[in-house]
């Protein structure tokens, strides 16, 4: 597939914004939607829109089948093991939510520890907080270095015979670093400790495959890699979500009720209370189908490109302050946070605004990792595979501009 090819579908790539043409730097926050994606999305809410799992007429069947043959297109791209192991949210925070209050349920017990990085984004930390605050738990951090790198030392002397779980991006939503996943998990399993993976960057940058890394949980946003918004997935291995208990209770997660005692149904269905999100679940088919796409050399050596172009111009201005530098280029996905000297990072993202360029501004949900390297926030500017090299340039001198209206 071509960058063209790719670019051709997706319908806000050809939008313009105060007259100019829209360069969308804003990927890490929410992905655009292709076309293929719309137009599941409008067919399940039209010709489809019926509750799934219960009625036996025509709609609903057809509505189940395409819920669930999602959860198989899923359980393919992580190469889980089974389907059971693919539990259908809203996203990467309900995901986590619902992991958090479970797993403290059946595993934690006062005085135990869980371990999170520094560069964690606030869904993987709060979460833990409220059930750490609940069962007497403590929460200790996985420092990073000066580049943004996860002391892996530190990792290996905080882990002990209390700390139940250690929580870990895949790749940092400000850094743009990719973790070493495999290398953390074999870590924490030589100390009994379990592992949870943020995927939310990992998922679009990656291919994630959860037997070869071994870790024990993994949530990623549908929103991230191209789907609707309101999808998400928490998988976990099918011996460790058999002993959680449910997170909610209602329709569809039960086996018997009664007024006396209620059973609860088998995996998933035991976490997916209600009535789901039916409409856009679909769409993670055609998105992750598309996102296996882009694994291409061309589409792989723009990404290459974009990152390369941008560390050097970034790099080389004394003005600038890059957060996220790798040791090798393969290191780095094409996500650059940085700070300007003498420039507020929220003028710096309008002024590029009204150039036709979207960025993100403010603390990016990580203010323990604004707190590190001593900044109230940074501007990011993140990069999708239908990006260009172009588009970068675009960016490089529009902030150029706008450093000179500041300074």
């Amino acid at each position: 597939m071509s960058i063209e090819e790719l670019r051709a579908q997706f319908p806000t790539l050809s939008q313009t914004v105060y007259g100019l043409p829209l360069v969308y730097l804003d990927n890490a926050a929410t992905s655009l939607r292709p076309q293929c994606v719309i137009d599941k999305w409008v067919e399940m809410a039209t010709a489809k829109n019926a509750n799934i799992h219960r009625a036996v007429h025509k709609l609903a069947v057809e509505a189940t089948d395409e819920y669930e043959s999602t959860r198989d297109a899923v359980r393919e791209f992580l190469n889980a093991e089974s389907r059971e192991e693919i539990i259908f949210t809203s996203g990467t925070t309900a995901s986590i939510n619902l992991l958090a209050y479970c797993f403290g349920e059946a595993f934690i017990r006062p005085g135990d520890e869980i371990l999170i990085a520094e560069s964690e984004h606030h869904s993987d930390l709060v979460p833990w907080q409220l059930m750490a605050e609940r069962k007497g738990a403590r929460i200790r951090p996985i420092p990073v270095d000066g580049t943004g790198r996860l002391d892996l030392q530190r990792l290996r002397e905080n882990l002990s015979e209390k700390t139940k779980l250690t929580c870990v991006a895949e790749i940092s939503n400000v850094l743009g670093l990719k973790n070493p996943v495999k290398e953390i998990v074999n870590i924490c399993h030589s100390a009994n400790c379990m592992v949870l993976v943020d995927g939310a960057q990992g998922v679009v940058h990656g291919a994630p495959d959860v037997r070869e890394t071994g870790c024990d949980f993994y949530a990623f946003s549908g929103h991230k890699i191209f789907a609707a918004p309101g999808t998400g997935v928490l998988y976990g291995r099918r011996e460790l979500l058999e002993q959680l208990p449910p997170y909610m209770g209602g329709g569809e997660m039960i086996d018997t009720v009664r007024f006396e005692k209620t059973t609860f149904a088998p995996l998933p269905g035991r976490f997916e209370a209600g009535t789901q999100n039916i409409a856009a679940v679909p769409t993670l088919k055609p998105a992750l189908a598309l996102a296996r796409a882009m694994r291409c050399p061309e589409l792989e050596e723009n990404q290459r490109a974009i990152t390369d172009y941008l560390l050097r111009e970034l790099g080389a201005d004394p003005d600038i302050t890059l957060y996220g530098r790798p040791s090798c280029p393969d290191e780095k996905i094409p996500l650059f946070s940085f700070s300007v000297r003498g420039a507020h990072h929220e003028d710096l993202a309008l002024i590029l605004d009204k150039q036709g360029v979207a960025v993100r501004s403010g603390q990016m949900c990580a203010e323990p990792l604004m707190d590190r390297f001593g900044v109230t926030g940074m501007v990011r500017a993140s990069f999708a595979p239908y990006n260009t090299l172009a588009e970068a340039e675009t960016f490089v001198k529009a902030l150029r501009r706008a450093k000179t209206m500041l300074q």
